[in-house]
C-alpha cells in the first residue's frame, strides 16, 4: 500500500511554505497503530494531542474532525499507522504569532513497520548517543515538530543490528531513546526517567506506569545516570508501535535475558 494523506480533510490538499510547521517546527504530532480500521488507544492519544496543542497555544482540531479524517483513510478497514500533525498555520516571515492563526492538520496513513521477530523474542541492542539533549522545561514531554536532536542522534549509527539510540541530558542523566521511552528494573522497583526538563512522554510509558503495579512492581519516575541504568536487572524500551522490547545490549554492556518485556506486553494487551 502506498502512503496516503489528507491535508485539512482533502486528499488533494497542500501546505504552503508559509506554514509555521514547515518554517519553524511550530506544531505537534502523534503516531498510533490502526487495527481493522480502528485507532488503538484513540481516546488517550487524542487527549495527549489536545494537551500538547494547549501547551504551545494551538487550537486542537476536534475529535470528530480527526475521526472523520481517519475513517476516510481507513475506509477499507485495514491495518496500518496513522500520524497526525497539527501546525499553528500560516504567517508572514518572522517568529511573531499571528493573532488569528488558523491551524492546519495533516493525517498520514502508512503501512505497519516490519520489525524483526527477534526484537520481540530475543531483545534489542542500543547505541549510546554522543548527542546530549538540551533542557527546555516549557517543551518537555511534548511531541512537538522540532525533532532535530533526534534526527542528529539517529545519524550516529547505520548498523542494522542496532535498534535505537539511548539519549542522555547535559548532566549525563538517562532521558529516553530516539524513538522510544526507557524503563529499568532493580528488584521489584520499576523506574523511568524524569522528563520535566526534556524528552517526550509517550502514551505507552504512561500506561506502563499505571499497570505495572499489577505485577507487584513499585513504580517510580526518577533522575538517574548511565551507571545506574547499567546496574539494572533489566531494561526495556517502549512506544505505541513496538509495544515493549527487552534491551539486551548497550554498546559493550550486556544484560541477561529476562521476562519484563513479555510481562508488560501481556498487561498492555489485556
Amino acid at each position: 500500500m502506498q502512503n496516503r494523506y489528507l491535508i485539512n480533510g482533502k486528499s488533494e490538499g497542500c501546505l504552503t511554505p508559509f506554514d509555521r510547521g514547515f518554517a519553524y517546527g511550530d506544531g505537534v504530532f502523534r503516531t498510533l497503530r490502526v487495527k481493522d480500521g480502528t485507532a488503538i488507544g484513540w481516546s488517550r492519544h487524542y487527549l495527549k494531542l489536545r494537551d500538547d496543542c494547549n501547551a504551545i497555544g494551538i487550537v486542537c482540531p476536534s475529535e470528530d474532525i480527526l475521526l472523520s479524517d481517519m475513517a476516510l483513510l481507513f475506509e477499507d478497514g485495514g491495518n496500518g499507522v496513522i500520524k497526525i500533525i497539527v501546525t499553528r498555520g500560516e504567517s508572514a516571515r518572522g517568529y511573531a504569532v499571528p493573532a488569528l492563526a488558523q491551524p492546519n492538520r495533516a493525517i498520514l496513513r502508512s503501512d505497519l513497520p516490519s520489525y524483526p521477530e527477534k526484537n520481540f523474542t530475543e531483545g534489542v541492542s542500543l547505541h549510546l548517543c554522543r548527542l546530549r539533549l538540551a533542557a527546555q522545561p516549557l517543551l518537555a514531554g511534548i511531541k512537538h515538530l522540532n525533532r532535530l536532536e533526534n534526527v542528529l542522534a539517529r545519524m550516529e549509527w547505520n548498523d542494522p543490528a542496532i535498534t535505537d539510540g539511548l539519549l542522555l541530558d547535559q548532566s549525563g542523566n538517562v532521558i529516553e531513546c530516539t524513538m522510544s521511552n526507557v524503563f529499568m528494573r532493580h528488584g521489584n522497583r520499576l523506574s523511568t526517567p524524569d522528563l520535566r526538563h526534556c524528552g517526550v512522554s509517550g502514551l505507552t510509558r504512561e500506561r506502563i506506569l499505571e499497570i505495572a503495579p499489577g505485577l507487584e512492581f513499585e513504580c517510580a519516575i526518577a533522575t538517574f545516570n548511565l551507571d545506574t541504568l547499567l546496574g539494572a536487572d533489566e531494561v526495556v524500551i517502549c512506544n505505541s508501535l513496538i509495544g515493549v522490547w527487552q534491551v539486551r545490549q548497550l554498546d559493550e554492556h550486556r544484560w541477561q535475558a529476562g521476562m519484563l518485556a513479555k510481562q508488560l506486553q501481556n498487561l498492555l494487551n489485556e
